[in-house]
């Protein structure tokens, strides 16, 4: 993995663990099988991500998302190109 990719996947992480807490959490970069797709091109990474949190419970699934967003809103766009989020209260695991 590279320098930039291995900071991005801290990045994720540490913005996921301040804003949600997670008793689970899962960040994989899945940027190398979307090589040549034009997020890609532009810099902007695919991650894949899967965050059990105390903080979904009772939650429907597009808030959740909504958080786990919410999070990473300052890389969106620029560093992440797509997100896949699986969002899941401990309930549920």
């Amino acid at each position: 993995m590279n320098p930039i990719q291995d900071t991005r996947l801290g990045r994720i992480r540490a913005a996921l663990e301040a804003k949600l807490a997670p008793v689970e959490l899962v960040v994989d970069d899945d940027s190398a099988a979307h090589a040549g797709h034009a997020g890609a091109a532009s810099g902007g990474g695919h991650y894949n991500v899967r965050i059990v949190s105390l903080q979904f419970e009772g939650l429907k699934l597009v808030t959740r998302h909504r958080l786990v967003y919410d999070s990473v809103h300052d890389m969106m766009h620029k560093e992440i190109h797509a997100l896949a989020i699986t969002a899941l209260a401990p309930s549920e695991v």
